[in-house]
């Protein structure tokens, strides 16, 4: 699997949490307190809205290359850096917004994912039916049994190569099939939690 939450732990198997609650999770989720808040509370949940799935495609595409959980760390410092994801105004942003960006050490300091943030923005703007229309459209439809480990994960599927195709000809940047994966992973248009996990819906 890419670096991403399920990629972090080898373990196959959804060990109980060591915190004690008795609850049994995907294996990535127990490395540290941040993973365990955000396997349980936000990845695999269906989120809707231009703003918040705007902020979720941000992030993935600032994690390219780097750990989650530091990506996760830093979120408040996104927030605050990039006006609570508003589509608008990103969208707005100039050279002296991405000079203030590039001197902000609470945020991933990259020009080209800074740049990337600031064009998807605009992109976004331009969806005649809407940034969470268009990503929603690419949910898988037909069934498909539960990952019973971390390797029966795809890092990426027919669906994210086809989302990140069409993202690509609209104009999005940082967005190719395994981080559009990462993408549907985290905001419920698929289910990857394992099996055994508490998660699990069915």
């Amino acid at each position: 699997m890419s670096e991403r939450p399920a990629g972090v732990v080898a373990d196959d198997a959804a060990p109980v949490n060591p915190a004690g609650d008795g609850r049994p999770r995907c294996a990535w989720a127990l490395s540290t307190p941040d993973y365990v808040r955000y396997h349980d509370e936000e990845w695999g949940s269906p989120l809707h809205g231009d703003a918040a799935l705007f902020e979720r495609l941000t992030l993935e595409a600032f994690q390219s290359g780097l750990s989650w959980l530091t990506i996760l760390r830093k979120r408040p410092a996104f927030r605050a850096a990039f006006a609570g994801f508003d589509l608008a105004t990103v969208a707005g942003y100039g050279p002296a917004d991405v000079d203030r960006l590039l001197a902000d050490a609470g945020i991933v300091r990259n020009r080209a994912k800074i740049d990337a943030a600031i064009a998807n923005a605009r992109a976004a703007l331009a969806v005649p039916e809407g940034l969470d229309a268009l990503l929603w459209s690419f949910r898988p439809l037909a069934p498909r049994a539960r990952p019973r480990e971390l390797g029966d994960v795809p890092s990426q599927s027919f669906e994210s190569v086809a989302m990140a195709k069409e993202l690509k000809r609209r104009g999005f940047r940082f967005v190719g099939p395994t981080t559009a994966y990462a993408l549907m992973q985290a905001t419920g248009m698929v289910d990857d939690h394992l099996a055994d996990c508490w998660r699990a819906t069915g």
